[in-house]
């Protein structure tokens, strides 16, 4: 198996290659032209959750397919809207609300909401990056956590919002080297052990941002994983889209010292 950094920096090396190659999947290919083709009938919160195919579809672009279930939840958060600095979206700490009910802001605009080419562009491409970093899991979890990470950093404002996602609190502390028990302390004595060691500005700096995803997956290759010396194994190169086994290879030969 191949460590969390060479199947990361293999994915980031064509970034867009790797999308394209992950939009082409069948099953991906099929949900995403039932969206484009049906996403402009929803006019309200309630028509959106009203098609579960369409539901399912939001929620995993926006990564939140575990809360299929608060259906309640979701309604409210896309009604409100984000203008109000009490709406829900803007006083949940989870980044994801907010990031649903900014692109789905039927407070704002209405029926004419879900019409917006943007919003389907927007919409489309988050779900192809969650369907690249599911792929990236299936080699490495490591590698999809670094991509997630990756992804959810400009949307970090402060260190609640690591707090309340379980995959961002997990690279934190496996960057920083800070144990999963801290979870037992307060949780403003978490932000604070969390902000002693970070600054959150520096994850919106991309080479800042690049460096400490470096630093996690170094640390999950040689303390979780344990993958960084082991060697690539063929079998599992369709795993990830669009890249070819002598790429792969050859990586793996510079993570092992050129070996």
């Amino acid at each position: 198996m191949l460590s969390a950094t060479v199947t990361f920096n293999v994915i980031m090396r064509d970034y867009s290659k790797s999308m394209a190659a992950a939009a082409a999947e069948p099953a991906a290919a099929r949900e995403t032209e039932y969206f484009l083709a049906n996403i402009s009938k929803v006019k309200t919160p309630g028509d959106l959750i009203s098609n579960s195919r369409l539901y399912a579809y939001v929620l995993k672009s926006f990564g939140l397919s575990d809360m299929a279930f608060a259906k309640a939840l979701i309604r409210k958060i896309l009604e409100e809207g984000i203008a109000s600095p009490r709406s829900l979206a803007n006083t949940l700490n989870d980044p994801r609300y907010k990031a649903l009910a900014t692109v789905f802001n039927f407070a704002a605009a209405g029926a004419e909401t879900t019409g917006s080419l943007s919003l389907q562009k927007a919409v489309v491409d988050n779900y192809i990056e969650q369907t690249l970093e599911a792929n990236a899991g299936k080699q490495n979890e490591g590698a999809r956590m670094a991509l997630y990470f990756r992804r959810m950093a400009p949307k970090i404002t402060s260190a609640y919002g690591i707090l309340a996602d379980r995959t961002l609190l997990k690279v934190a502390q496996t960057a920083l080297g800070l144990s999963p028990s801290m979870s037992l302390q307060p949780v403003d004595t978490q932000a604070r052990m969390i902000t002693k060691q970070l600054k959150i500005a520096d994850l919106h700096d991309s080479a800042k941002l690049q460096k400490f995803i470096e630093r996690f997956t170094a640390v999950y290759d040689s303390k979780i994983s344990g993958t960084a010396a082991s060697p690539a194994n063929p079998a599992i190169f369709a795993v990830l889209p669009g890249i070819g086994p002598d790429l792969l290879l050859s990586l793996a030969k510079l993570k092992l010292g050129g070996a």
